[in-house]
């Protein structure tokens, strides 16, 4: 009795275990049958040549249409940064970069709700002096409704050649308005350095303090920024407002060479890590030229992002040396590095290879960068201070939102003010001018230390 149950026990546990371990061939077939390239290249022909022959309209179809459309899914399904690039679209990427491109001057993103919408209109472009405002969304360009055309070939809506006609139809979500906007397409040049009054003739406050505001980072970005501070050098400057507010980023390269016009020759500004844990490169600053080594107020806000949030972070890290202080709101958190990688004919792939990190080590994508000093803004005045500083833009509005619109004040700009002012109030009374004030990120008031 007992052989025959030891027997029937056997035999259970070597079919449970035939079961199991076929089930794990299985598992490691289909597993396989995944990753295996040949098979999926084969996949991928067997529905090109089906779409071809099978499609209503397939005799409209080229090859390369459908491996384009197939690529661009593939690489949309990666992440939100992430693209494939037609010839015509990375030439576009190649000319923001330059500096210099025909359109409107309107920097778009699609909304959460699916809707184009206005991150920002560049300053002195025809959207900004047509008074088109952030957060504006797009409804229609030239009667096409936006939604049925998705964000690529909005953009390519947008843009033109220099003085061709484009309307818009515009929704504003603060008030409801809906208006149509007929506007010329212009060469837009990016002037990605500007001072306090949008110009780029960067005047010294009587109290000695500079301010810089660095719009994106495109190719001149460091070259703009070093004439500026030459500029502010020239007259005495003896504290520094840098405005990095409402900065989408740009290119990584620039972000450092900003960087280091504040930092000692060797000092690392930025990693970048990818599927290794070792770093895939390190930026440091080269040394190049006299460095900043003044007071500096940094403004960020939400809308700052990728490369401005390297800047920001870079100087917080090294607040010893930058004497910087972060003031404003949590940055956007965009910390991932696009690598573009072009292909044979003309196209290129936007990929993301790695994500940055401060010298500290601290992460930025979906984190952001904390502000020292935290200084809220509303959106109302955010939007306000928008139409303050927009040519024309006081003509649109009744005589209620006028009113407010005069009243409104930049906080942050005003706090940072306040901050420098201090800091060279106690400079001034210092022990015979033998301490020097500047600020500390964990303690932002006045304190001394040794030259």
């Amino acid at each position: 009795m007992k052989r025959r149950i030891l027997f029937g026990l056997l035999v259970v546990v070597l079919g449970v275990n035939l079961f199991v371990g076929a089930q794990l061939y299985i598992y490691s077939a289909h597993a396989s049958q995944k990753d295996d390239p040949y098979e999926n290249y084969k996949l991928l022909a067997d529905a090109l040549e089906k779409v071809r022959k099978e499609y209503v309209d397939g005799d409209k179809l080229t090859y390369q249409d459908l491996i384009y459309g197939a690529l661009k899914g593939m690489l949309g399904s990666l992440d939100p940064h992430s693209q494939f690039m037609d010839p015509a679209k990375f030439d576009e990427l190649k000319k923001d970069t330059e500096g210099e491109f025909g359109g409107l001057g309107i920097v778009v993103e699609l909304g959460k709700n699916g809707m184009l919408t206005v991150v920002a209109p560049m300053e002195d472009s025809p959207g900004y002096k047509a008074g088109i405002l952030p957060r504006d969304q797009i409804v229609k360009i030239n009667g096409k409704f936006t939604k049925a055309l998705g964000l690529e070939d909005a953009v390519k809506e947008l843009r033109g050649e220099a003085g061709t006609h484009v309307t818009i139809t515009i929704k504003r979500p603060s008030n409801g308005m809906i208006k149509d906007y007929p506007l010329v397409r212009a060469n837009i040049k990016v002037d990605s350095v500007k001072d306090i009054n949008d110009h780029r003739d960067f005047p010294l406050g009587s109290d000695g303090v500079g301010y810089v505001r660095i719009l994106s980072f495109g190719e001149k970005t460091s070259d703009d920024l070093g004439a500026a501070l030459k500029k502010l050098t020239d007259q005495g400057m003896k504290a520094l407002i840098l405005d990095l507010r409402d900065n989408p980023g740009g290119l990584l390269e620039q972000a450092g060479h900003v960087c280091e016009k504040f930092l000692p020759r060797g000092q690392r500004i930025v990693t970048t890590e990818g599927r290794e844990p070792t770093p895939i490169s390190e930026f440091r600053a080269e040394g190049h030229g006299k460095r900043i080594d003044l007071p500096m107020v940094v403004l960020v806000n939400g809308y700052s992002a990728s490369a401005s949030e390297i800047v920001a972070g870079c100087l917080q890290d090294l607040q010893p040396i930058t004497h910087a202080i972060i003031v404003g709101e949590q940055t956007f958190g965009k910390g991932s590095v696009q690598s573009i990688l072009p292909l044979a004919d003309g196209s290129a792939l936007r990929l993301t290879t790695a994500k940055y990190y401060t010298p500290s080590h601290k992460v930025i994508h979906e984190h952001g960068i904390t502000p020292d000093i935290f200084v809220p803004m509303s959106d109302q005045d955010e939007q306000d201070l928008h139409y303050k500083h927009m040519p024309g833009a006081m003509e649109v509005l009744d005589d209620a939102d006028r009113e407010r619109v005069e009243k409104v004040h930049d906080k942050q700009l005003e706090r940072a003010t306040d901050l420098l002012h201090g800091v060279l109030l106690y400079s001034q009374h210092g022990s015979a001018g033998s301490k020097r004030a500047s600020l500390s990120p964990q303690n932002p008031e006045l304190h001394p230390s040794q030259p």
